[in-house]
């Protein structure tokens, strides 16, 4: 096995210089010479005002001198008149100060003067870093350690990896040669080989050897932190993204032994425990989802934090803790974590959580078995979460970014609606897309809010006799009018072009784990097994939540949709989008997700079935779905461009969501146990696209 140790560009076994020590600051001690020479010669050269000053304290002294001589002197001079030098005096008193008095007013005398002491110098912290397989990682979760708000200068770095199969090494040598002359230090601890653990199953497989292996990286990184006298340690893992740039700054603060920020992640999981058993494994309790969801902000006691934190090195009781060997009295399961809490309520240590702020994200940990592919969409997954609610995770400055060549994912055309009016939706949808590696045409949606009557009836356009919205009893919205002609043109194109199948999407919805992988996956079972379809939902709201629909035998996650709202993304066939077109829906118009609905002959209102006499579109749905909205009404930024307009007909008469959060609000929210499609077909897959802890 090779490895290195030392600062990094030195020869191995070179020892990393440790922060700066404390000098004696310049200056010795005042003299007995200085103390006896004259205030007012030592004031000369001083400015006018502490000139003035320093002569009318020395008018002082010698008249007080005076006073004390003539006291003492003999009766024969009793009667001489003492000389008073008032008129200089008086002068000199009234003559201005400086606002706030002169420097060193408070002093009596002139050697007692000072300078306000300047401020303490920040923190000295090491941050240490253990990766394995990580490359995946490792642009994004260097690049945010780079945005931390602490001064280089008084910040080391401790990096260490092993056992890759991957070109992790090569990624952390290159950013480190990069960044060394900007951190106070750095020591490199790279293994290359062995690759693999002798008693691991797979890149995934935690075993004993594994970790063993961790808990003395870690412990060799608090030994490091100890030896060169930093004051606090950052544990962060390779796959975390601290997108606060003000992470360490806070935990700091909070001035806890060991405390870690909440970090957020696609389902329950986060990076700390509320309960623990006897035996030392995790215990569910009532205390965490609040916790979790912030509905409790502040910092909490808790038994176990993991994956990032921070521990003062200042306090006395840290001193105690460590991760290898685990305490003579451990007797728990051979796991790093659940050592190091133990060490920690051996020393006596609250370990605490913060939920305070939102730091950042890591991934959910996946099944043993699971593949390094696996690992890398997980953790592209949480890009694409945090592109949701915030701007996205920009990789580091100091490495070069690997290359992804997009594809259709086998479709002969991927359409991606946007208003041009939605600029931030637009950059971040397509952002998404290309982390995925997909290829998108961009279609310029029909801004509904933008046509005036005239325009509307040049299309045809009538609205369907007897339409109401279900929840608000008004008719068509220009903004409901807009979204469907945008859908009409892109059925067209199809047309138009003989696309064969075509991917639409809209520009509002987030993606479920492993999207690309599992999308293509179906197709091709649709497509091995002979199925006549013409509309695949791959998004959408369920609106019969009574009964299970059917599942499609032999095609996994698929099954007969019923009764649908939304089109936040779907596949369409050539023959579909035909279907569609013939039905003339421009002369009878109703919302495009009613429209769908009475095409497959779903819709409850038969009135509205009537008007479309051939109800033969094949329509089916993923089970479970892979994409959903970016907001729910009522959401915090939920906006909508089809509810928030006016009426088709009438721009006087304005139109909303439901913000009063009534029906609207408290229908859908979950399914019956009894309507769940728990027959359908699974995937592999699937297992890691639902919230699990």
């Amino acid at each position: 096995m090779m490895r290195g140790r030392g600062v990094l560009g030195g020869a191995a076994g070179d020892v990393t210089p440790g922060f700066e020590s404390l000098r004696a600051s310049g200056g010795g001690a005042w003299t007995s010479h200085q103390a006896r020479s004259s205030p007012l010669r030592r004031a000369a050269g001083r400015g006018p005002e502490d000139f003035f000053y320093r002569a009318a304290s020395v008018l002082r002294q010698k008249n007080d001198l005076k006073e004390t001589r003539g006291a003492m002197a003999a009766a024969p001079r009793a009667g001489r008149r003492r000389g008073r030098p008032l008129p200089a005096l008086l002068f000199l008193l009234l003559v201005p100060l400086p606002p706030g008095g002169p420097p060193g007013a408070d002093a009596y005398f002139p050697e007692e003067r000072w300078s306000p002491e300047s401020p303490l110098q920040a923190p000295r912290v090491l941050i240490a870093l253990l990766a394995r397989n990580a490359a995946h990682a490792l642009h994004t979760t260097l690049g945010a350690l780079e945005r931390l708000r602490h001064p280089r200068e008084r910040t080391a770095l401790w990096v260490a990896t092993d056992h890759n199969v991957d070109n992790t090494s090569t990624v952390l040598r290159e950013w480190l040669v990069a960044v060394k002359s900007l951190y106070h230090s750095v020591e490199w601890r790279p293994a290359e080989e062995p690759r693999f653990y002798p008693d691991e199953e797979g890149p995934k497989h935690w075993s004993d050897s594994r970790y063993e292996h961790i808990m003395k990286l870690r412990q060799a990184a608090l030994k490091s932190a100890r030896d060169m006298w930093a004051d606090y340690i950052l544990f962060v893992d390779a796959d975390n993204l601290i997108l606060n740039p003000d992470t360490l700054n806070l935990l700091i603060a909070e001035n806890k032994t060991v405390v870690a920020p909440m970090l957020d992640s696609r389902a329950a999981y986060s990076n700390f425990w509320c309960g623990m058993t006897s035996q030392g494994y995790y215990k569910r309790t009532p205390a965490y989802i609040p916790i979790r969801k912030r509905d409790r902000q502040g910092c909490f006691a808790v038994p176990m934090v993991h994956s990032t934190f921070l521990i003062d090195l200042r306090k006395a009781a840290s001193r105690n803790l460590a991760f290898y060997p685990p305490h003579p009295d451990y007797t728990w399961s051979f796991d790093d974590i659940i050592v190091f809490a133990f060490s920690c309520k051996q020393a006596e240590v609250q370990m605490y959580v913060c939920n305070k702020e939102e730091y950042g994200f890591l991934p959910v940990p996946l099944r043993a078995h699971s593949t390094l592919q696996d690992e890398a969409e997980s953790f592209m997954h949480v890009q694409l979460e945090v592109m949701v609610k915030h701007p996205p995770a920009e990789p580091s400055r100091f490495i070069s970014a690997p290359t992804k060549t997009p594809d259709k994912m086998g479709f002969d055309e991927v359409f991606m609606i946007n208003l041009r009016r939605r600029q931030d939706r637009r950059e971040r949808m397509l952002r998404a897309l290309q982390e995925q590696g997909i290829e998108c045409r961009l279609v310029e949606a029909v801004d509904g809010k933008a046509m005036n009557t005239s325009q509307v009836e040049a299309l045809g356009i009538q609205m369907l006799p007897g339409y109401q919205d279900p929840y608000h009893g008004r008719p068509l919205t220009k903004g409901e009018l807009g979204c469907f002609l945008s859908h009409y043109n892109i059925w067209k194109e199809v047309v138009d072009r003989g696309l064969e199948k075509s991917l639409v999407f809209e520009d509002d919805l987030r993606f479920e784990i492993f999207f690309k992988r599992r999308l293509m996956n179906l197709m091709r079972d649709v497509e091995q097994e002979g199925l006549d379809w013409d509309l695949i939902y791959v998004g959408r709201k369920r609106m019969q939540v009574e009964h299970p629909e059917k599942a499609v035998p032999r095609v996994r996650n698929l099954v007969e949709a019923d009764y649908s709202y939304w089109t936040l993304a779907y596949v369409i066939s050539l023959q579909g989008a035909r279907k569609l077109l013939d039905a003339k829906p421009l002369s009878k118009m109703l919302p495009v997700d009613e429209f769908l609905p009475v095409m497959f002959d779903k819709h409850p209102v038969s009135e509205y079935k009537a008007h479309f006499s051939l109800r033969n579109l094949r329509a089916f749905s993923v089970e479970p779905l892979l994409v959903y909205p970016t907001h729910y009404t009522g959401d915090d930024g939920y906006v909508s461009d089809t509810e928030t307009s006016v009426v088709w007909n009438n721009e006087q008469v304005k139109t909303d969501w439901d913000r009063a959060k009534s029906q609207k609000m408290r229908e859908q929210q979950a399914l019956s146990r009894e309507a769940k499609n728990s027959d359908v077909l699974q995937s592999p897959l699937d297992s890691a696209a639902r919230d699990e802890l």
